[in-house]
């Protein structure tokens, strides 16, 4: 899959494709469905299917304290977006000045000039440009004056399934995994890349893997039993999702430490994927006791898995 980053970096090449615009949080079967029908209307008019998303999402930059937590970081959506088979996605970064610019202006110089879009797929509530003020009606006033066709999300639907990423918010802040692998049609995980920590873990005798989790909020808080995909193999373990109380911590990471491993992965990606809630974070009066409660969690579970 092509990524094309940014509106300034689009080419005449690029003209002529069936767009979808929109979060795409998770890509779960519900926007695979959609995305799935994008790739079908380009196969008919032999064109390219390509999907518009923006980063950071509309509310994180307007809104941040009410932004839902994101089920997938910019690398995961990606990843996800591939999978479906969408030829290109185009990333653009969602800023005060981008989000300012008449609502007749992004139609005109990016749908219409650079884009050259023959089929639009939107959501009926898709609201853009300066106040807002650009609406799925505008849309589609623009698609009969510039001969484009504009359709909603909702009609692209499988079976009207019930599906959404509020709800696999929900199912996995309950820590109903199951429920929210089947609406996502894969199990939940976050990935990330292993930094240098403070190495308290080590000297509790728990050496953990520190993942930045590179998102404002995060869908999973607490004490998990987890798998771990590294360098094609798959370990065991038990992970914290959080803010680290106990050790004064500031950032939402996720650290794991591994059974029965040892090995040096600084630098290398991991995936990380939950399948039972221990506990959730808190904060303990001392390193010892936080030695303790981690003995008791990692306990926890191996149970889980036996």
């Amino acid at each position: 899959m092509e990524f094309i980053r940014g509106i300034h970096n689009l080419r005449p090449r690029h003209r002529g494709c069936v767009l979808t615009i929109g979060n795409f949080d998770g890509v779960h079967l519900g926007h695979q469905a959609v995305l799935a029908r994008v790739l079908q209307q380009a196969q008919q008019r032999q064109l390219t299917a390509a999907v518009m998303t923006f980063e950071p999402q509309p509310l994180e930059l307007f809104q941040p304290q009410q932004a839902p937590a994101r089920l997938t970081n910019w690398r995961e959506k990606y990843q996800a977006l591939a999978a479906t088979g969408i030829q290109r996605h185009i990333g653009i970064e969602f800023n005060r000045r981008f989000a300012a610019q008449p609502a007749q202006q992004f139609i005109d110089d990016v749908l219409r000039d650079k884009l050259a879009v023959e089929f639009l797929v939107v959501g009926d509530d898709f609201r853009f440009g300066r106040g807002r003020e650009g609406d799925f009606a505008l849309l589609q006033r623009a698609g009969q004056q510039y001969g484009f066709d504009v359709v909603d999300t909702h009609s692209f639907r499988q079976q009207q399934q019930r599906v959404s990423s509020t709800a696999i918010r929900q199912a996995l802040a309950s820590a109903d995994f199951d429920s929210a692998a089947a609406m996502l049609g894969r199990p939940y995980s976050l990935s990330g890349r292993v930094i240098h920590g403070r190495k308290n873990g080590r000297k509790i005798g728990f050496p953990t893997a520190n993942v930045p989790l590179k998102r404002l909020k995060s869908p999973l808080h607490g004490v998990y039993a987890v798998t771990v995909e590294l360098a094609g193999q798959t370990y065991r373990g038990v992970a914290n999702v959080g803010k680290r109380p106990t050790l004064n911590g500031q950032d939402m990471q996720l650290e794991v430490h591994l059974f029965d491993f040892t090995g040096d992965i600084y630098g290398q990606r991991v995936t990380v994927t939950a399948l039972a809630k221990i506990r959730d974070e808190r904060r303990f009066e001392s390193l010892q006791q936080l030695a303790e409660q981690i003995s008791k969690d990692a306990q926890q579970a191996r149970e889980v898995f036996a």
